[in-house]
């Protein structure tokens, strides 16, 4: 592949700074490397696993409009994290998040401790407290 050639499929990556390193050939014949911002089969197939995740997300959305779950542990499952991920991601014990998966002991956690969990999980603090009503 020719260095004009280097795919720039941004469907994913428009306003990020994830970038991938493709190697290609300069007018010389020399490998350089090269700034792709996506290419449609990578674009495609990761589209294909973001509507799995969103498949499996949705039993525990139902679980949290029911009550039966709180909010938190769709969010993690959406970022692909289980309870000893998230733990350590937030410096919360494994003990403390497990109970935080409770809808009434979500409840009362206080703001510091929703806004670690929300940084964590690159969601805002509101985004923490709800689950998608768009099903």
């Amino acid at each position: 592949m020719k260095v004009e050639d280097v795919p720039q499929d941004a469907r994913f990556f428009q306003n990020s700074v994830a970038r991938d390193v493709c190697y290609a050939l300069d007018e010389q014949g020399n490998y350089q490397a090269v700034v792709s911002m996506g290419w449609d089969v990578k674009a495609d197939a990761l589209q294909t696993v973001l509507d799995d995740v969103e498949e499996q997300c949705e039993p525990i959305r139902q679980r949290v409009l029911r009550h039966e779950v709180s909010p938190l542990a769709y969010h993690m499952e959406k970022n692909l994290m289980d309870i000893d991920m998230l733990a350590d991601n937030s410096g919360i014990s494994k003990r403390k998040v497990k109970k935080h998966m409770e809808y009434d002991e979500f409840q009362k956690l206080d703001r510091e401790t929703l806004e670690n969990y929300a940084y964590t999980l690159r969601i805002s603090v509101e985004e923490l407290l709800t689950v998608p009503n768009n099903k």
